[in-house]
């Protein structure tokens, strides 16, 4: 089973940018939340990372990520 996050917007216009895996790295997904909106996200043999940009708080298998800290 892969690793899932789960991302909550705390602000309007947040970005989660999916890149893909092998030799070159590219986006492969961009998704906009508004504040309170929720996605989830997961890792794939085709999505190696995950770019937020934004206020937003990112839940794991890791903990609780706050991108205002």
């Amino acid at each position: 089973m892969e690793d899932y996050v789960v991302i909550k917007a705390k602000g309007h216009g947040v970005q989660v940018i999916g890149l893909t895996r092998g030799q070159e790295t590219r986006f492969n997904h961009l998704e906009k939340l508004d504040k309170g909106e929720i996605m989830i996200a997961q890792f794939t043999e085709y999505t190696s990372a995950i770019k937020i940009r934004g206020s937003a708080l990112i839940y794991s298998k890791h903990g609780i990520i706050d991108t205002d800290e």
